[in-house]
């Protein structure tokens, strides 16, 4: 594929990068990528991957903004409280890139749900859905980027079982939905720490789509923003897996 002029300035500094340059940016061109979750991380993931040029963006969310998104959402105004997120993100995808094709799913991701993207990334907030997209991203063998937020901690991982054998999926990690989990307004979060996970889970998929560096496939990255430290912690694949062990 050959870039255009306004693509070739447009995409200047990636193409100055030794491990994208031009033959990276034209894989981020023809790139199919599926966002479950247009809030608090999927919306900066969502930008950054508008501004890297990704060709195809699918966004699902069955959710309208309300005024306390606002906090994290920075994808979203005042002026749009009451409308509906996936719709707006297009919108603010389409504005920073007009060549992008933008689709919106305006329904929550559950079993039966079939995402379009080569790529998915899991940015949503409750371990139902999670399992979920988990299983079919296993299933239909495509990648998984996945990532959290809560208090002042983000984490993000990349989950390739159904791609790579001897890679984990996310039920290796977590097998059963924790006694404790809460829900996501039952916590607080600090809003600059969900922008940290979601540009941390767009950098992974451009690493995917590029094949530049080294994606966390088996390992955990783990932001701690109280403390400013980061650390990486090893995955592996569970024998006993529901999903992945055979």
């Amino acid at each position: 594929m050959s870039l255009t002029p306004e693509e070739l300035d447009r995409h200047r500094r990636h193409i100055l990068l030794k491990e994208i340059g031009g033959p990276g940016v034209a894989k981020l061109r023809t790139a199919d990528v599926s966002i479950i979750g247009a809030g608090a991380l999927g919306g900066p993931a969502a930008l950054y991957l508008a501004a890297a040029g990704v060709g195809s963006i699918e966004l699902w969310d069955d959710d309208r903004i309300e005024r306390s998104n606002l906090q994290r959402q920075i994808q979203f105004t005042e002026r749009q409280i009451g409308a509906e997120k996936a719709a707006s993100l297009a919108a603010r995808i389409n504005a920073i890139d007009p060549s992008i094709r933008v689709k919106v799913v305006t329904a929550r991701f559950g079993e039966g749900g079939a995402p379009s993207g080569t790529i998915l990334i899991d940015a949503t907030d409750n371990f139902e859905t999670r399992f979920a997209l988990n299983a079919f991203a296993h299933a239909e063998k495509r990648y998984l980027v996945s990532g959290a937020a809560s208090g002042w901690t983000g984490q993000v991982s990349v989950f390739a079982s159904g791609v790579d054998a001897e890679a984990p999926c996310y039920r290796c990690w977590i097998a059963e939905m924790p006694p404790a989990a809460q829900a996501c307004d039952e916590v607080g979060v600090v809003g600059a720490i969900t922008g940290m996970t979601g540009s941390a889970m767009a950098l992974e998929t451009v690493k995917l789509i590029t094949g530049a560096g080294k994606p966390l496939i088996g390992r955990l990255l783990l932001m701690d923003g109280l403390n400013a430290e980061m650390r990486t912690v090893r995955l592996r694949r569970d024998s006993q897996c529901p999903v992945c062990s055979g």
